[in-house]
Protein backbone atom coordinates (compact mmCIF):
# COMPACT_ATOMS: atom_id res chain seq x y z
CA UNK A 1 0.00 0.00 0.00
CA UNK A 2 1.09 3.88 -0.35
CA UNK A 3 1.67 5.30 2.50
CA UNK A 4 -1.32 8.50 3.64
CA UNK A 5 -0.30 11.57 4.95
CA UNK A 6 -2.30 12.52 8.48
CA UNK A 7 -4.59 15.13 6.22
CA UNK A 8 -4.97 11.44 3.60
CA UNK A 9 -2.64 12.51 0.57
CA UNK A 10 -0.85 9.72 -0.86
CA UNK A 11 3.16 9.99 0.68
CA UNK A 12 6.17 8.73 -1.35
CA UNK A 13 9.65 8.11 0.76
CA UNK A 14 12.45 8.62 -1.84
CA UNK A 15 15.64 7.16 -0.86
CA UNK A 16 18.80 6.59 -2.97
CA UNK A 17 22.28 7.89 -2.87
CA UNK A 18 22.71 11.19 -3.83
CA UNK A 19 24.88 12.93 -7.22
CA UNK A 20 24.99 17.03 -7.58
CA UNK A 21 26.14 18.18 -11.10
CA UNK A 22 28.30 20.82 -12.68
CA UNK A 23 28.98 21.52 -15.86
CA UNK A 24 29.96 24.40 -18.70
CA UNK A 25 27.76 21.48 -21.08
CA UNK A 26 23.96 23.84 -21.00
CA UNK A 27 21.09 22.34 -22.05
CA UNK A 28 21.03 22.59 -26.03
CA UNK A 29 23.33 19.45 -26.32
CA UNK A 30 22.93 15.49 -24.77
CA UNK A 31 25.68 15.77 -23.08
CA UNK A 32 24.21 15.77 -19.28
CA UNK A 33 21.90 13.57 -20.35
CA UNK A 34 24.39 11.32 -21.29
CA UNK A 35 26.39 11.28 -18.42
CA UNK A 36 22.98 10.57 -16.34
CA UNK A 37 22.38 7.45 -18.62
CA UNK A 38 25.99 6.08 -17.56
CA UNK A 39 25.38 6.57 -14.09
CA UNK A 40 22.04 4.88 -13.90
CA UNK A 41 23.47 1.74 -15.59
CA UNK A 42 25.37 1.33 -13.24
CA UNK A 43 23.26 2.90 -10.14
CA UNK A 44 19.89 2.90 -10.70
CA UNK A 45 18.77 4.33 -7.90
CA UNK A 46 20.80 7.22 -7.77
CA UNK A 47 19.21 10.82 -7.28
CA UNK A 48 20.20 14.03 -9.65
CA UNK A 49 20.05 17.75 -8.64
CA UNK A 50 21.71 20.15 -11.39
CA UNK A 51 23.22 22.51 -9.91
CA UNK A 52 24.43 24.56 -13.00
CA UNK A 53 25.06 23.89 -16.54
CA UNK A 54 25.31 27.54 -17.14
CA UNK A 55 29.29 27.65 -16.41
CA UNK A 56 30.81 29.60 -18.99
CA UNK A 57 32.70 27.77 -21.44
CA UNK A 58 35.88 26.66 -19.89
CA UNK A 59 35.80 28.93 -16.83
CA UNK A 60 37.17 26.70 -13.85
CA UNK A 61 36.69 29.28 -11.90
CA UNK A 62 33.07 30.28 -12.09
CA UNK A 63 32.06 26.45 -12.12
CA UNK A 64 34.29 26.21 -8.98
CA UNK A 65 32.66 29.19 -7.03
CA UNK A 66 29.11 27.73 -7.66
CA UNK A 67 30.06 24.38 -6.51
CA UNK A 68 31.27 25.54 -3.23
CA UNK A 69 28.89 27.80 -2.72
CA UNK A 70 26.30 24.89 -2.94
CA UNK A 71 28.15 21.95 -1.35
CA UNK A 72 27.51 22.63 1.92
CA UNK A 73 23.81 22.57 1.39
CA UNK A 74 23.61 19.29 1.27
CA UNK A 75 23.40 16.05 3.44
CA UNK A 76 26.00 13.50 4.03
CA UNK A 77 26.79 10.86 1.66
CA UNK A 78 26.32 13.18 -1.42
CA UNK A 79 28.61 13.31 -4.44
CA UNK A 80 29.58 16.55 -5.74
CA UNK A 81 30.22 15.48 -10.07
CA UNK A 82 32.28 18.89 -11.65
CA UNK A 83 33.11 18.80 -15.08
CA UNK A 84 34.40 22.02 -16.39
CA UNK A 85 37.43 20.19 -18.31
CA UNK A 86 39.66 22.70 -20.67
CA UNK A 87 42.28 20.01 -20.07
CA UNK A 88 40.68 16.87 -21.45
CA UNK A 89 42.44 14.70 -22.79
CA UNK A 90 45.61 16.28 -21.79
CA UNK A 91 48.09 15.14 -18.52
CA UNK A 92 45.56 16.54 -16.34
CA UNK A 93 44.56 14.00 -13.93
CA UNK A 94 41.20 12.31 -12.99
CA UNK A 95 40.27 12.96 -9.14
CA UNK A 96 38.00 12.03 -6.81
CA UNK A 97 38.21 12.80 -2.86
CA UNK A 98 36.09 13.21 -0.21
CA UNK A 99 36.39 15.32 3.22
CA UNK A 100 34.27 14.46 5.79
CA UNK A 101 31.58 12.42 4.52
CA UNK A 102 30.77 14.24 1.14
CA UNK A 103 32.25 13.18 -2.33
CA UNK A 104 33.52 15.20 -5.75
CA UNK A 105 34.97 13.52 -8.78
CA UNK A 106 36.22 14.87 -11.13
CA UNK A 107 39.33 17.08 -13.49
CA UNK A 108 42.60 18.15 -11.22
CA UNK A 109 42.64 21.41 -11.98
CA UNK A 110 42.24 23.69 -9.06
CA UNK A 111 38.49 23.90 -8.73
CA UNK A 112 38.32 21.58 -5.92
CA UNK A 113 40.95 23.18 -4.20
CA UNK A 114 39.10 25.99 -4.34
CA UNK A 115 35.87 24.33 -2.79
CA UNK A 116 38.12 23.49 -0.14
CA UNK A 117 39.71 26.35 0.60
CA UNK A 118 42.92 25.63 3.47
CA UNK A 119 41.25 22.31 4.24
CA UNK A 120 43.15 19.22 2.33
CA UNK A 121 40.92 16.50 1.28
CA UNK A 122 40.70 13.18 3.89
CA UNK A 123 41.59 10.54 1.22
CA UNK A 124 42.34 11.35 -2.65
CA UNK A 125 42.84 9.44 -6.06
CA UNK A 126 43.84 9.50 -9.07
CA UNK A 127 40.74 7.87 -11.24
CA UNK A 128 43.35 5.40 -13.45
CA UNK A 129 41.43 1.55 -12.94
CA UNK A 130 40.43 1.24 -16.04
CA UNK A 131 37.91 -1.77 -14.58
CA UNK A 132 36.13 1.34 -13.60
CA UNK A 133 35.70 3.05 -16.78
CA UNK A 134 33.20 3.30 -19.56
CA UNK A 135 35.65 1.62 -21.92
CA UNK A 136 39.07 0.91 -21.41
CA UNK A 137 39.98 3.40 -24.10
CA UNK A 138 38.20 7.02 -23.40
CA UNK A 139 37.29 9.51 -25.85
CA UNK A 140 39.75 12.44 -25.36
CA UNK A 141 37.12 14.65 -25.87
CA UNK A 142 34.44 13.26 -23.50
CA UNK A 143 35.76 12.00 -19.99
CA UNK A 144 32.83 13.18 -18.11
CA UNK A 145 31.02 10.23 -19.97
CA UNK A 146 33.59 7.69 -19.88
CA UNK A 147 35.43 8.07 -16.52
CA UNK A 148 33.78 11.10 -13.94
CA UNK A 149 30.16 10.26 -14.26
CA UNK A 150 31.13 5.83 -13.93
CA UNK A 151 33.45 6.98 -11.46
CA UNK A 152 30.48 8.52 -9.38
CA UNK A 153 28.14 6.01 -9.83
CA UNK A 154 30.37 3.43 -8.53
CA UNK A 155 31.01 5.50 -5.30
CA UNK A 156 27.15 6.10 -5.13
CA UNK A 157 27.13 2.12 -5.32
CA UNK A 158 29.13 1.79 -2.35
CA UNK A 159 32.60 1.24 -3.88
CA UNK A 160 35.22 2.79 -2.48
CA UNK A 161 37.80 5.28 -3.46
CA UNK A 162 40.84 2.70 -2.47
CA UNK A 163 39.20 0.23 -4.59
CA UNK A 164 38.52 2.91 -8.03
CA UNK A 165 41.60 4.72 -7.46
CA UNK A 166 45.42 5.22 -6.90
CA UNK A 167 45.96 7.46 -4.14
CA UNK A 168 47.48 10.87 -4.82
CA UNK A 169 48.77 13.41 -2.14
CA UNK A 170 47.98 16.89 -3.30
CA UNK A 171 45.95 18.97 -5.19
CA UNK A 172 45.99 21.31 -8.10
CA UNK A 173 45.71 24.82 -7.03
CA UNK A 174 44.18 27.88 -9.32
CA UNK A 175 47.10 30.44 -8.68
CA UNK A 176 44.65 33.11 -7.87
CA UNK A 177 42.10 31.37 -5.74
CA UNK A 178 43.17 32.54 -2.85
CA UNK A 179 43.83 36.03 -1.08
CA UNK A 180 47.20 37.29 0.12
CA UNK A 181 47.05 39.22 3.39
CA UNK A 182 49.51 41.00 6.09
CA UNK A 183 49.59 44.04 8.35
CA UNK A 184 49.20 46.41 5.43
CA UNK A 185 46.43 45.20 3.32
CA UNK A 186 44.90 42.52 1.60
CA UNK A 187 44.58 41.38 -2.32
CA UNK A 188 41.98 39.18 -3.55
CA UNK A 189 40.02 38.99 -6.53
CA UNK A 190 36.61 38.57 -8.04
CA UNK A 191 35.92 34.92 -8.11
CA UNK A 192 32.00 35.83 -9.97
CA UNK A 193 29.86 38.02 -11.50
CA UNK A 194 26.19 37.12 -10.45
CA UNK A 195 23.08 37.41 -12.46
CA UNK A 196 22.33 40.97 -10.80
CA UNK A 197 25.97 42.00 -11.80
CA UNK A 198 27.12 41.39 -7.95
CA UNK A 199 31.15 41.00 -8.18
CA UNK A 200 31.76 38.33 -5.41
CA UNK A 201 35.41 38.40 -4.47
CA UNK A 202 37.36 35.55 -2.48
CA UNK A 203 37.90 37.86 0.57
CA UNK A 204 36.28 36.48 3.85
CA UNK A 205 34.68 39.10 5.64
CA UNK A 206 36.43 37.25 8.82
CA UNK A 207 39.75 38.22 7.03
CA UNK A 208 39.01 41.90 6.80
CA UNK A 209 38.20 42.09 9.96
CA UNK A 210 40.98 40.23 11.22
CA UNK A 211 43.74 42.52 9.63
CA UNK A 212 42.09 45.81 9.61
CA UNK A 213 41.67 45.73 13.15
CA UNK A 214 38.70 48.79 12.80
CA UNK A 215 41.29 50.93 10.89
CA UNK A 216 40.27 52.85 8.23
CA UNK A 217 40.49 51.25 4.64
CA UNK A 218 40.82 51.89 1.02
CA UNK A 219 39.11 48.99 -1.29
CA UNK A 220 40.26 49.14 -4.96
CA UNK A 221 38.47 47.85 -7.36
CA UNK A 222 37.50 48.33 -10.88
CA UNK A 223 37.00 52.16 -11.89
CA UNK A 224 36.14 53.02 -7.97
CA UNK A 225 37.15 52.80 -4.47
CA UNK A 226 35.67 51.81 -1.58
CA UNK A 227 35.89 53.12 2.63
CA UNK A 228 33.18 51.72 3.85
CA UNK A 229 31.55 48.16 4.77
CA UNK A 230 28.26 48.06 4.85
CA UNK A 231 25.21 45.55 6.22
CA UNK A 232 22.59 45.71 3.19
CA UNK A 233 22.16 47.12 -0.08
CA UNK A 234 20.34 50.44 0.78
CA UNK A 235 22.91 51.35 2.99
CA UNK A 236 23.69 53.80 -0.11
CA UNK A 237 21.64 55.90 -2.10
CA UNK A 238 20.45 54.15 -5.52
CA UNK A 239 22.74 53.83 -7.73
CA UNK A 240 25.87 54.49 -5.67
CA UNK A 241 28.83 51.30 -5.27
CA UNK A 242 28.98 50.22 -2.14
CA UNK A 243 30.39 46.34 -0.28
CA UNK A 244 28.96 44.37 1.50
CA UNK A 245 29.46 40.45 3.07
CA UNK A 246 27.27 38.02 0.91
CA UNK A 247 25.10 35.00 2.47
CA UNK A 248 28.33 33.23 2.23
CA UNK A 249 30.31 35.25 4.68
CA UNK A 250 32.38 36.52 1.39
CA UNK A 251 32.51 40.55 0.47
CA UNK A 252 30.99 41.29 -1.95
CA UNK A 253 31.28 44.48 -4.41
CA UNK A 254 27.33 45.84 -5.27
CA UNK A 255 25.43 48.40 -6.63
CA UNK A 256 22.54 49.67 -4.83
CA UNK A 257 19.37 48.94 -7.73
CA UNK A 258 22.14 49.10 -10.40
CA UNK A 259 25.00 46.37 -11.94
CA UNK A 260 28.31 46.82 -10.49
CA UNK A 261 29.83 44.73 -13.39
CA UNK A 262 28.91 46.96 -15.70
CA UNK A 263 29.20 50.75 -13.58
CA UNK A 264 32.76 49.68 -12.32
CA UNK A 265 33.83 47.75 -15.43
CA UNK A 266 34.71 45.15 -13.44
CA UNK A 267 34.67 41.37 -14.68
CA UNK A 268 36.06 37.70 -13.00
CA UNK A 269 39.86 38.07 -12.24
CA UNK A 270 39.60 41.37 -11.41
CA UNK A 271 41.81 42.64 -8.48
CA UNK A 272 40.37 43.85 -5.43
CA UNK A 273 43.04 45.97 -3.17
CA UNK A 274 42.54 46.61 0.46
CA UNK A 275 44.77 49.09 1.99
CA UNK A 276 44.64 49.60 5.48
CA UNK A 277 45.27 53.14 6.86
CA UNK A 278 46.80 53.42 10.33
CA UNK A 279 45.16 56.48 11.93
CA UNK A 280 47.36 59.46 13.06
Amino acid sequence: MIPLSPLGFATFIVSGPLITLTTDFGTDDAYVAIMKGVMLQRCPAARFVDISHSVAAQDVMQGAYLLRTAAPYFPEGTIHLAVIDPGVGTARKAIALCKGKTWFVGPDNGQFALVLGDEAPDELVELDRTAFWRTPQPSPTFHGRDIFAPAAAHLAAGHTLAEIGTPLNRLTTLHWAHPIADNRGIRGSVLHIDRFGNGITNIPQVMLHAYRRERPFKCYVGSDVLQHHHATYSAVPRGEPLLLTDSQGYLEIAVHGGNAADLLSIRRGAHVTFVFQDER
